[in-house]
């Protein structure tokens, strides 16, 4: 079931207070996130949280992971900076290679960071800046069908994602050869699993390889990283992921072959942030020919998750959540690209004009996908306290903002 912790004067007042449209980000929320997440995996005395800064990349969210003990999984030059910003060291960081620039391995190695080569081509880009680190990790892709809940990953045979078995063993021979003493594993499979069995198959998938890599290499098998993958409630059919019987699995994995002191690590983005945001948006217009439509001040720019995936938010009108479900509505932005939609056939309660729609579950790969087609502008982020006050977390874009990059 979407997040309702949150009551309609909270968006409200921040609708006044910051204009619309507005992200606005639950901070008690999170962290309770969480301290539940980490109390589920307590099992694992070496268990560690690497927050996918992807999901949301702003430095107020990141520092709270770091508060929190998390560290940040990271896949970018900019996104190592923000590490740099909000003071992660060392093995705070987890920097995931993916077709990126040489000159980012390398920021990622002067840093001490934890590096997951994604590709065996990685291994001579990170060799030629010298003596490699004593324990690196590997990124798995054991082809084929893993689970394929959705359209976007689920299907490992079909992603651009990791090493083949084969060249998991190669690399590590030429890695051992280099220096290398110790290695870990990582994959990512499937995209906002809600099956129980993910990470207990993803364990023993990944658990079983590292054996029989150890064996065939002499390279010490080390950690797992499952990374992230576990989905939310999006829907109001959907239950929550059960991460207490989830890491209860998991351990049985872990027990079933003696590892249960070894490392594990995930990655999780989605999970951790994505009930606890909200993009606040106004009613703005309302049009009736072949379908109604309700016109936000919000669009695609501002969240395509709908538009690129067809993906599914919960939408509901300030103080009219429990008003009958009367009406049909295609819910829209003002962009010239008629996927510009945030819901198709939406039943809704009897929409006015000036009204407050708060569109859900938006705390994760929905403000960081943004983008500025039309020439419209990135909204602002705002952060509801523990404290209950209202926190400014990056200010809205302004035209100068847009033409700054440009030359007349």
């Amino acid at each position: 079931m979407p997040n309702f912790t949150l009551n309609d004067d909270v968006f409200t007042k921040a609708a006044e207070l910051f204009g619309t449209p507005l992200y606005l980000y639950d901070e008690k929320g999170i962290r309770d996130n969480i301290k539940r997440l980490k109390d589920a995996f307590s099992w694992n005395k070496n268990y560690r949280q690497y927050y996918a800064v992807k999901a949301l990349p702003n430095p107020e969210i990141l520092k709270i992971m770091l508060q929190e003990g998390c560290g940040l999984d990271v896949s970018s030059e900019t996104e190592l900076l923000l590490a740099d910003m909000v003071g992660a060291k060392g093995k705070d960081i987890f920097f995931s290679a993916n077709a990126m620039p040489m000159h980012e391995l390398k920021m990622a190695r002067e840093r001490q960071a934890h590096i997951n080569l994604d590709d065996i081509s990685d291994i001579d880009t990170l060799l030629s800046f010298g003596k490699p680190p004593e324990m690196l990790c590997l990124r798995y892709n054991p082809g084929g069908s893993f689970s394929s809940e959705n359209d976007i990953m689920g299907s490992p045979g079909q992603s651009k994602y990791g090493f083949t078995r084969k060249q998991l063993t190669d690399g590590l021979i030429k890695l051992k050869a280099a220096g290398v003493k110790g290695f870990g594993l990582h994959a990512l499979l499937v995209s906002n699993s809600k099956l129980p069995d993910y990470y207990p198959r993803l364990a023993k998938l990944l658990i079983e390889t590292g054996i029989e890599l150890e064996k065939e290499t002499g390279v010490i098998f080390s950690y797992i990283n499952l990374s992230g993958g576990i989905g939310i409630a999006y829907k109001p059919e959907d239950k929550p992921s059960d991460i207490y019987g989830l890491a209860d699995e998991v351990k049985k994995v872990f027990s079933k072959y003696g590892k249960l002191d070894m490392p594990l690590y995930t990655e999780l983005g989605r999970y951790i942030t994505g009930p606890y945001g909200f993009l606040i948006a106004r009613v703005i217009h309302e049009k009736d020919i072949y379908k109604r439509y309700i016109g936000l001040d919000a669009c695609a720019a501002n969240l395509m998750r709908p538009a690129m995936y067809g993906a599914y938010h919960h939408i509901h009108v300030a103080y009219k959540r429990d008003m009958p479900h009367s009406t049909m509505y295609d819910v829209t932005g003002c962009l010239c690209e008629n996927n510009d939609k945030f819901a198709i056939d939406r039943m809704l309660p009897k929409i006015d004009m000036g009204d407050l729609v708060i569109i859900h579950d938006a705390g994760a790969h929905s403000f960081s996908m943004g983008y500025q087609y039309n020439g419209r502008l990135r909204s602002a982020e705002v952060l509801y306290t523990i404290d209950g006050e209202y926190k400014l977390i990056r200010r809205k874009e302004t035209s100068e903002d847009y033409f700054a990059t440009l030359y007349f």
